[in-house]
């Protein structure tokens, strides 16, 4: 994976080249110490993945990444922490390192980066952030964001611009859509059945014919999404 690092230190910079070189699959082929000259180089070429520090002059990292037409994998290095609930309205972001990086926590970084880019889920570990990673959501409610549990959530259905989620206690409305807020949602918990609704699967009451009972919400299953919702069912035959 051919990759460049942008920061605007020089130390930062040499840090992160140098786990690049040690890493089997990782070629830095450049290094900017501004924004501005990592633009001008990706109007010109391509790669698969940008380490990206945050707090930069002029452009900072977000700003970097709103000029990108068809980003390729990002991950943030920054030292500081704050950020980290933002990079959740970013697609292309696949990590966020907080500085002083370690060589452990750089191969984890790596290990997302290519199940991102193959499309893979990645397994859970037993540090503290992956396990608070793992179980939780953020949602973007008038400039507030609100942290869900996934456990929390019982269905998502899509509205038009925008989607509501339905929780065990409140209901949201969002506005975003159904394909993106799918692609944060863990596959062990949910599931689609219709192309307006997403289940958590262990909320389901009962199934009869084409629906399903989620508290006491009836909700359509489509044709094309019953096959995957009866092969995750555990059932008695």
């Amino acid at each position: 994976m051919n990759c460049i690092i942008i920061d605007d230190e020089a130390a930062a910079r040499a840090i992160v080249a140098q786990l690049c070189s040690i890493t089997p699959n990782l070629n830095a082929i450049e290094e900017f110490s501004s924004a501005i000259e990592a633009i001008k180089f990706l109007n010109q070429n391509t790669v698969d993945v940008i380490f990206l520090d945050i707090h930069m002059p002029m452009f900072t990292g977000f700003d970097f990444i709103q000029t990108l037409k068809n980003p390729p994998k990002i991950v943030l290095i920054t030292s500081d922490k704050n950020f980290a609930i933002e990079a959740y309205e970013y697609e292309a972001i696949v990590d966020y390192l907080v500085k002083p990086i370690t060589k452990e926590r750089f191969e984890k970084s790596v290990l997302k980066i290519e199940n991102a880019i193959t499309n893979t889920p990645v397994a859970p570990t037993n540090t503290n952030e992956q396990s608070s990673i793992n179980n939780e959501l953020y949602i973007n409610i008038d400039r507030r964001l609100i942290k869900l549990k996934f456990n929390e959530i019982l269905f998502i259905e899509a509205q038009g611009d925008y989607i509501a989620v339905k929780t065990e206690t409140k209901d949201y409305r969002v506005h975003n859509t159904l394909k993106k807020i799918k692609e944060k949602l863990p596959v062990n918990i949910f599931i689609q059945i219709h192309r307006s609704y997403i289940i958590n699967f262990s909320k389901i009451i009962d199934i009869e014919d084409n629906s399903v009972l989620i508290k006491k919400s009836v909700i359509p299953i489509s044709r094309s999404n019953r096959p995957e919702l009866m092969r995750r069912l555990n059932l008695l035959k």
